[in-house]
Order: structure tokens, then sequence, then C-alpha cells
């Protein structure tokens, strides 16, 4: 069920004609030092084949020229107040400032900084805002560039996308790449934490939260909202380069859902989240055990290969060389050595390992820029 809206709802901005407009499209860019990628996001929106109606560059703590840039490429500068939040209280800080001068049924657009929209994004979005839709996310593909650790990035992006696909397009996460919200949703958001109903604060986005996308997810689809992920709504963002960074952010996005998990709880919308981090946990113990049975054979000489067993084998190969193919015939090439994404899948599982330690632990985990 719907969380009701209580209070008085501002009244439609009218027409010429007397009939309600078009939405209004808020465009929000939070970024911190983004010099040298802020032009590149604005004039993704400016291409826009439904370009918003404003563009809002919400400038957090900027010690480079972030905010002249975006002023000088045709973006409203915001700058934050002794922001110590981050993301999510740049964000709250926007939009308790400009959320009052839009009505319920407009729009509002929060992207990242280093993220550059399709053309379509935009009309997409707004097409697939049904009654039954709170927030439209992106699906995100990885830049080109970051060498072998970006074109794993790459892979992996290609097959996520390729997944939302399968299941019609419904998000399980409002990627912080690009989201599209409406209104009403972020202000009945806002209602439920004040109310109690769901923590994380008193404001749109959570404080408490590691991964403020994961978690503003489970809020909108706690109060009753579908969240959606059509195929017009690509965007490409950065790969991280180096594995300390890649480890730093796969760790914070893990320790993130485990920990927004754990505040909200067994209910029906995080029944799936749950199954999935299970099914996470048994994907580590079983590569765990299939590399420590394939060790003990070969440490006794014996390998033995059968046909049936070099059959599964290929149709293993052939799996990962097919998911892989939007990325590329090269991309497609690496998926089939299979050895290069085994160690990227180990990879994975340690970060997963490290993330559910931590968290049962309880131990403190500090947001790090990648």
């Amino acid at each position: 069920m719907r969380w009701p809206r209580p209070g008085r709802r501002p009244a439609p901005r009218p027409r010429h004609g007397g009939t309600p407009a078009a939405p209004h499209i808020l465009a929000l860019i939070p970024a911190h030092d983004e010099a040298e990628r802020i032009a590149a996001a604005i004039a993704a929106l400016y291409r826009q084949q439904r370009p918003p109606h404003r563009i809002v560059v919400v400038a957090d703590n900027c010690t480079d020229e972030t905010a002249d840039i975006a002023r000088a490429n045709g973006a409203t500068v915001l700058e934050t107040r002794e922001n110590r939040h981050k993301k999510a209280g740049a964000l709250n800080q926007a939009l308790g400032r400009l959320l009052d001068i839009l009505d319920d049924g407009d729009l509002v657009l929060v992207q990242d900084a280093d993220t550059m929209l399709q053309p379509s994004f935009l009309a997409s979005a707004v097409a697939a805002m049904d009654g039954t839709v709170g927030a439209v996310g992106g699906i995100f593909y990885g830049e080109p560039g970051g060498g072998l650790l970006g074109a794993l990035q790459r892979i992996e992006f290609h097959r996520y996308a390729r997944e939302i696909a399968r299941r019609e397009y419904r998000a399980d996460v409002l990627t912080g790449t690009a989201t599209l919200f409406r209104v009403t949703t972020l202000r009945e958001v806002r209602r439920a934490r004040r109310a109690g109903l769901i923590g994380g604060g008193s404001s749109y986005y959570s404080l408490a939260s590691l991964t403020e996308d994961d978690e503003i997810t489970k809020a909108v689809r706690t109060l009753g909202y579908r969240t959606v992920s059509p195929a017009g709504c690509g965007v490409v963002t950065e790969v991280m380069t180096s594995l300390s960074t890649l480890w730093h952010q796969r760790l914070r996005w893990q320790r993130g859902a485990l920990e927004n998990l754990r505040d909200y709880g067994w209910t029906r919308v995080t029944a799936p989240y749950f199954l999935r981090q299970g099914l996470m946990g048994l994907s580590v113990l079983f590569l765990a055990l299939y590399l420590v049975f394939t060790g003990w054979m070969l440490a006794r000489g014996k390998p033995e290969f059968t046909a049936f067993w070099l059959a599964v084998g290929l149709v293993f190969v052939l799996e990962k060389v097919v998911t892989a193919r939007g990325a590329g015939w090269r991309a497609q090439l690496l998926a089939g050595t299979l050895g290069v994404e085994l160690a990227y899948d180990l990879f994975q599982h340690a970060v997963y390992l490290r993330a559910l330690w931590d968290a049962l632990r309880r131990r403190e985990e500090h947001w790090r820029a990648t």
C-alpha cells in the first residue's frame, strides 16, 4: 500500500489555456572538486531530447574551479554551507532550498558530476513515470580507458544492464549516477523519516548510510512505489583505474548494502535483497571449494578430464563470452580467457568477506573519495 499523503499539496502549475503544464524538470549535480568533468556533464544535459528546465550544480566544499566552470557553461551554482555529510548532506541542503518552488508533479534529476547521460535519458525516464513509479534510475556503462581494470568493470556493467533487461527493467538500486524522482516521492520520503517510519534522519537522503542511493531505493519502495530503469536511460560513468580505489568503492557499496538491510530489517521489500546477499555468500563458498578441490587434484598429480566436464566448462566459457558482447569484441576475448575474470571474481569475493566481517563487528567505516 502506498504511504498516505498528508498535508496540502501545491496546486498544479497552469498553462495559458487552463490545462496543467508539463512537469518542470530540475537537474541537480552534486560536485566536489569536479573541474575536469563538470562541463561534460552539463553539456550532456543540454543535448537531451527533453532537456531539463534548470540545471543546478551543488558545489560542495570545492577547492578548485568547479563553480566557475559550471557557471560558464550555463548552470546555476548553489554552494553548500558547512556540510560534513558528503553527497547526501549536499543534496539535502539543495533540496531543502529548491523543492518549495516545485509542484508535486514536477521532477528532480539527481546525477553525478562524473557521469554523462545519453540523449534519450530524460525523455525515456519521463515516459516511464506512470502512477506506480516513484523514481527512474539509470543503466550505467563504463567510460573508455582504465586499462585491464577498466575493461573488467565495463564487462561487469554490461552484464548488469542485461540483467536489468531480463527482469523487465525493474531497478533494484536507484543508481547514484543518475536518477529521476517525482517531487511528491521525495516529500513522502522526508515525511516518513520525520514520522519515524523509516530511519536515516529527518530529510530527503539518509545521513546514516554509506550508500545513499541504495538506501533511498529501499525508502521509495517501502512507500509502495515501483523503481525502474528503462532501456533508454543509459549513462556513461567513470571507471576506477587502480585496485586501491576500486577496493574502497566496492567496499563502501557492499558495506552500505549490508548495513541498510540491517537497519530496515526483514520486510516484503527487503526480502529479495537478503536472499541476494545469501546467494552471494554461497557463490563465495562454492568458488572457494572448487579452487581447493582443483588444487588438491593437481597436487596429487592426477587431474582427470572427462567429456562431460569439458562440455560443462565450454558452456561456462560461452556464457561469459556472450554476456560480454555489449562491451565489444576485445572484452569478449578477455572474457573467454576465464583466468582474468576469475581473479576479478576473487577480488569481489574478498570485498564481500571484508564488508561482512566489518559489519558483524560493527567496525566504523569512513567515506573515502574514489
